[in-house]
């Protein structure tokens, strides 16, 4: 029997219910709580979720029961909200419409079969279904033998490819639309001719095209018709998902609608990442890279949305191909009109917001190229940039355009005098820029503020910068300069003698406190670079390259394809892979020289710690989980409450943020709505003195369709806010 009791604390209305549970479940008049109970009793570690759309915009707060089953749901804004039970193991539960100051007990059903039970099941379970050709099949024979393409020399370039560096570089694959055929293609004549369609659709046909002929589109095409079919006829995922456990039950999520249902986002920025407590409060922005001409703002304190247009300069500035065929969603509709392509916002320490976005065509100006008499030009000149630097003030609603020699995808702050403005590329250009903002803040002159460097080895060990060898510069990429993953860094002829120029650029970004940029590497297996400036950085940056450990005997395990990577507060690389880890390098630990003729990726095998992320694994390979990581992020000032310098991983199929502590991982899953996918992420500190309701991380879902989650067409993106509490009932 259910039992309530109304107290008075500090002038404070709170109702308590012993609920199913037999103990107390006390509540402020602006939570929620109660107690979920199915036909088996409490429910341990099922999420409780409260939903309106009575504010501004739309709001989600998400918790986790107790091992009693009682769940609080804190500081909710007045408003009606929709309340309802999910876990695994169990049917939603009814969704009861109530109101903050309420208790409300829940109870979902047990699932009948475990069908039912696996529809609730994050994507990499089911994407985790697929099947990868045998090692024996690699290298590919071509169309005219196993239909994989000749360039895939191994199992894990296959891996590599249909997971982060390809496939679900984008949205996830698993989730309940990618895992059916559409009816739109149902009629073709087999499952293989589907999806050879079905890749067509839409304004990103043409890079999904792309990506199943680096496979060999024929095999591609077969085995993810295999992978549909099988789940037609009722086969499922060989592992159930565990609930929350531990400090999983603590996390509190908050959810808001930003945006517009046919726009995505990439990134989000809350704060200076150097300084968390900066916009205290503030303001959120997002990136809405390929889809719109504008940013999108969120105001979490008053639960409203906005928008900031943004400008290019030019009239022949590039915007968004039509779609290569119709979608079965949008039809022949081309739904993204991005031309500024806004890829990653950044907060400087006065409150500004710099972003790199394209501001002109790609032909770079005459400053930029051979004759020009910049010092970077003169060592290194660039032909094209693919994004260039905007500065946006919310004080003055001012923006300014800063056109860049070198492309940009990335940006991070140094904490030097000059404030220097760090980026990457997406890994393709050749170079390595900057923008020195105390100059460009003086004088407003781009040519005079900004600089490039190559990535030059110190192959003949001397210590310095010198002559050096190369091959070709040539990275292949996307239109907006990322690269595809498929060149090799190291190209060039071998000379003991002379320092070597690496084909690479910056995919990853971060900065150590050392002074030290990284980099990562994209590709197979990739790998990771540490530039040292120098007094001058055009002429003395020097790089050292480090490859993650594949092929090597003296490493423990082995890894491939990293993509988003950070720093903590001892300069240790924290890397997101694709080969299902997340991985660490100390460069403290290597014992062979740093530079010279043998540091040439492999020789510091020891540098490296690769940690397998949770979640099942594909079917007879000897790689990690089959979840993707795009990027990650390391929580430096503990804004999240698991800790200083805590890395934090995108778990891009498993609707997550994966959290490394004391060496075991902590997964905050987004149980509503199915689908969450991020990159980015940044962690504020609103008020030191509040505890944990005063700080937490921010990001928002980075997915370019959201209209595959469970919601739909009309989802929009979200801004997404994980908190810890002390325990699963603090309010």
């Amino acid at each position: 029997m259910r039992h309530f009791g109304i107290v008075y604390v500090a002038g404070a209305l709170i109702a308590t219910s012993s609920g199913l549970s037999g103990q107390p479940v006390k509540i402020k008049p602006v939570d929620i709580g109660g107690v979920v109970a199915s036909a088996n009793g409490p429910e341990a570690g099922v999420w409780v979720i409260a939903e309106t759309t009575d504010l501004p915009t739309r709001y989600i707060k998400e918790v986790v029961t107790d091992d009693r089953g009682r769940y609080l749901i804190p500081d909710l804004p007045k408003a009606t909200y929709t309340v309802w039970a999910r876990g695994y193991g169990l049917l939603d539960s009814p969704k009861v419409r109530t109101e903050p100051g309420r208790l409300v007990d829940l109870k979902p059903s047990v699932a009948p079969d475990a069908r039912s039970a696996a529809q609730y099941y994050p994507a990499n379970y089911w994407y985790s279904m697929m099947r990868v050709p045998a090692k024996s099949e690699f290298p590919g024979t071509g169309p005219d033998g196993n239909g994989i393409s000749p360039n895939v020399k191994s199992q894990g370039q296959w891996l590599h490819l249909i997971k982060t560096d390809s496939c679900e570089s984008c949205h996830q694959l698993g989730n309940q639309y990618t895992r059916t055929i559409p009816a739109m293609f149902a009629s073709l004549d087999s499952p293989a001719q589907a999806w050879t369609r079905r890749i067509q659709s839409g304004q990103a046909g043409g890079a999904m095209v792309g990506g199943f002929s680096q496979l060999g589109a024929q095999r591609a095409a077969a085995e993810f018709a295999d992978w549909t079919t099988r789940i037609a006829h009722g086969e499922l995922p060989g592992e159930i998902p565990p609930r929350p456990q531990g400090i999983e039950r603590n996390v509190v999520i908050t959810q808001w609608d930003w945006a517009d249902p046919k726009a995505y986002l990439h990134d989000e920025i809350s704060t200076d990442k150097r300084h968390p407590g900066v916009n205290a409060y503030g303001l959120i922005y997002g990136s809405p890279e390929e889809s719109r001409d504008y940013l999108p703002v969120l105001d979490p304190v008053h639960n409203s949305i906005s928008q900031v247009k943004i400008p290019y300069r030019d009239a022949d500035t590039p915007g968004q191909p039509k779609p290569m065929q119709p979608s079965p969603i949008w039809g022949d509709e081309a739904i993204w009109d991005s031309h500024t392509t806004v890829h990653n916002p950044m907060f400087d320490e006065q409150g500004r917001l710099w972003y790199t976005g394209r501001i002109r065509a790609a032909n770079n100006p005459d400053f930029c190229k051979a004759g020009s008499s910049l010092p970077s030009a003169k060592l290194t000149p660039v032909e094209r940039s693919g994004r260039q630097l905007a500065v946006y003030d919310p004080k003055t609603g001012k923006t300014e355009m800063i056109d860049t020699c070198f492309g940009t995808h990335h940006l991070l702050f140094a904490g030097d005098a000059d404030n220097t403005l760090w980026t990457s590329s997406g890994g393709g250009g050749g170079v390595v820029g900057w923008l020195n903002t105390r100059i460009w803040d003086q004088t407003h002159d781009a040519a005079r503020s900004q600089g490039w460097t190559a990535l030059i080895l110190d192959t003949n060990g001397n210590g310095k910068r010198d002559a050096y060898t190369e091959g070709e510069q040539r990275v292949t990429t996307a239109p907006s300069g990322e690269s595809l993953g498929t060149s090799g860094a190291l190209n060039g002829p071998a000379d003991s003698t002379k320092d070597t120029r690496l084909n690479a650029a910056f995919y990853g970004l971060a900065i150590g406190t050392d002074g030290s940029v990284w980099g990562s590497v994209l590709g197979f297996p990739g790998g990771i670079v540490r530039l040292n400036p120098g007094p001058h950085p055009p002429e003395t940056a020097l790089a050292e390259y480090y490859e993650v450990p594949w092929n090597n005997p003296k490493a423990a395990v082995w890894g491939f394809s990293p993509r988003g990577m950070d720093l903590d507060r001892n300069n240790v690389a924290w890397v997101a892979l694709g080969s299902g880890h997340l991985a660490s390098f100390d460069r403290r630990k290597c014992k062979a020289p740093l530079n010279g003729p043998n540091a040439t990726g492999q020789h510091c095998p020891e540098g490296w710690t690769l940690y397998e992320t949770p979640g099942p694994k594909f079917r007879d390979t000897d790689s990690g989980s089959a979840d993707s990581h795009y990027y990650d992020w390391v929580d430096q000032f503990d804004t999240l409450g698991l800790g200083a310098n805590t890395p934090i991983v995108t778990g891009n199929d498993s609707d997550s943020l994966i959290a490394l502590v004391n060496g075991k991982f902590v997964i905050m899953r987004v149980p509503y709505p199915l689908g969450f996918f991020a990159k980015g992420m940044d962690g504020r500190i609103d008020d030191a003195k509040a505890g944990w309701k005063g700080k937490g991380v921010w990001t928002t879902w980075g997915t370019r369709t959201p209209f595959h989650s469970e919601t739909g067409k009309g989802t929009n993106s979200k801004v997404v806010h994980f908190q810890i509490r002390p325990d699963p009932l603090a309010n």
